[in-house]
């Protein structure tokens, strides 16, 4: 992982956490922007200056669910935003705590069966092969 928000390509990273427990993947239903709104989306937000993608997700995670999670690899393909930035999604492990939608309007987890029928926003829906292969992993 990074040393910092910015990559080699001077882009500002936007880290999402793919957090599987029993099977199942956490998904959090966005409040806004309007257009975006109802929809989900793998939990997560943009690492400040200083921080590494694992410290910035994590403090992001105990401010949007109130959970404490180990961030380890990277999953799936990384997604070109606007304004010079980059959204990475890493598979997460649920240390301590239960999911609660602080920021969002609700938290559910979805089985591999359940996740192509999810309204995902459409910058998730590039990972949904790595998270189909990350849920039914053994």
């Amino acid at each position: 992982m990074g040393t910092g928000v910015s990559d080699r390509d001077g882009r500002r990273e936007v880290a999402a956490a793919a957090l599987v427990d029993s099977g199942r993947l956490l998904l959090a239903q966005r409040v806004s922007p309007p257009e975006l709104a109802g929809r989900w989306e793998l939990p997560g937000g943009k690492i400040e200056p200083g921080e590494t993608p694992a410290e910035g997700l994590s403090r992001e995670l105990r401010e949007e669910l109130g959970i404490e999670a180990v961030v380890g690899h990277r999953v799936g393909v990384e997604v070109p935003l606007p304004n010079e930035m980059v959204l990475r999604a890493y598979a997460v492990e649920l240390k301590s705590g239960v999911p609660v939608a602080l920021e969002h309007a609700a938290v559910r987890w979805v089985g591999v069966d359940e996740l192509a029928d999810v309204d995902l926003v459409p910058n998730d829906r590039a990972w949904v092969p790595a998270l189909v292969e990350l849920l039914t992993r053994g």
